[in-house]
């Protein structure tokens, strides 16, 4: 069910938004900034920390219309990554960054060496075009057939940057610094509008600072609009402290700040969905939220996700609540600020108690699940593609 609503989010999140910015005070914009933290303690035994800025507007994250289209138009075509991550696919080696052309195998290709030529003919189209439009000088380095879709099972999520049998054709330059890449690609490709608003942008050029933190810039293609995505990341070994039986949550300090303020791109109006906080802990046993120290949410569940009934308060949404994975949302609601204490939780002690079943306006809750699942969606997305 997360991977077809996921698909539709992408593709119908423009339609609503529009309509429903007419008839209603509360509207959505094409342009989102979800801020992540995935406490993995059944996979990597790894913590990280981003910021994801995407949109599926061209005003907003720039990117030539004709190379959109061209890869949009390629049926096979399932993803572009530029990163910088060490290693992004075996093989690489730590000084060299990647463009990764993701294309669908073709069922009448027999054999490996088919499978590779048909994959970088196709990826060989685009790469000159690609260089020249991000600066950049990659050049073919392997096709890489991925074996493994074990972090796609784990999430429940799409497997198009790295499920089972993904076909990768990767494409190698020079490492670059990620605040060097990150102010030059931002600078590039995010409008200045969107630059001038601060907020979760100022958030990433920090983190972009550290010297673990990594890039991504990708492009989604999906049947009428693609979704572009940049992305800073950092990971880290969990620590010791996460193994008491009751872990005490400080989710802002994963990103060294103390508060952490929306951008004023969504000032002239009512965009209280627009911007989200997000946290994910995968355990190998079971866990359950408790002293949540801000507000919580009430909500319905509907086709088996959790939606809250009010979105114009701040506050925090977990679903599942409990279990071998935990995730929540935080809506910062018609607030522009939230600081470290209103997001401090625990796991452990007693479990939370707030669903409310209540009625709400259809129209209302079709947009608060496509944007919950679009903006969810977009931590794992780009979770999984290094191997």
């Amino acid at each position: 069910m997360l991977k077809i609503i996921f698909v539709i989010s992408i593709i119908m999140v423009i339609g609503v938004s529009t309509n429903y910015a007419h008839s209603q005070e509360i509207g959505l914009s094409t342009f989102q900034e979800s801020a992540q933290v995935i406490i993995d303690k059944k996979i990597s035994n790894t913590s990280i920390t981003s910021i994801t800025l995407l949109s599926s507007n061209l005003q907003e994250i720039k990117i030539p219309t004709e190379l959109e289209q061209k890869i949009r138009e390629n049926e096979r075509i399932q993803a572009v990554v530029i990163t910088n991550q060490n290693n992004c696919v075996l093989g690489v080696r730590d000084y060299e960054s990647c463009i990764i052309i993701n294309i669908e195998r073709n069922p009448e290709d027999k054999g490996i060496n088919a499978i590779q030529d048909s994959t970088r003919e196709i990826a060989d189209l685009y790469i000159h075009e690609m260089n020249q439009v991000f600066d950049t000088n990659a050049k073919f380095f392997q096709t890489y057939i991925h074996t493994s879709d074990e972090t796609n099972q784990a999430l429940g999520t799409s497997g198009i940057i790295s499920g089972y049998r993904t076909i990768s054709a990767v494409y190698t330059m020079p490492m670059q610094d990620t605040d060097y890449m990150y102010d030059k690609l931002s600078t590039m490709l995010l409008s200045k509008s969107i630059r001038d608003g601060e907020g979760f942008y100022n958030v990433a050029k920090i983190l972009s600072e550290d010297e673990n933190a990594k890039m991504s810039f990708s492009i989604i293609p999906s049947e009428s609009k693609s979704l572009l995505q940049l992305r800073i990341s950092i990971e880290n070994p969990i620590e010791s402290q996460m193994e008491e039986t009751i872990t005490k949550i400080n989710p802002l300090e994963f990103f060294n700040i103390e508060n952490l303020n929306r951008s004023d791109y969504f000032s002239p109006g009512n965009y209280p969905l627009n911007s989200i906080f997000q946290i994910v802990i995968l355990a190998n046993d079971e866990m359950n939220v408790s002293d949540v120290r801000g507000n919580i949410i009430p909500t319905q569940m509907i086709d088996g996700i959790e939606i809250p009934i009010e979105i114009t308060k701040k506050g925090w949404v977990f679903d599942p609540q409990k279990g071998e994975q935990i995730q929540g949302k935080y809506i910062f609601g018609e607030s522009t600020s939230i600081n470290e204490n209103e997001l401090k939780f625990s796991l452990g002690g007693n479990n939370l108690q707030y669903k409310e079943e209540i009625k709400s306006d259809e129209s209302i809750t079709v947009v608060i699940i496509i944007t919950i699942i679009s903006i969810g969606a977009a931590i794992f997305y780009l979770k999984g593609y290094k191997k």
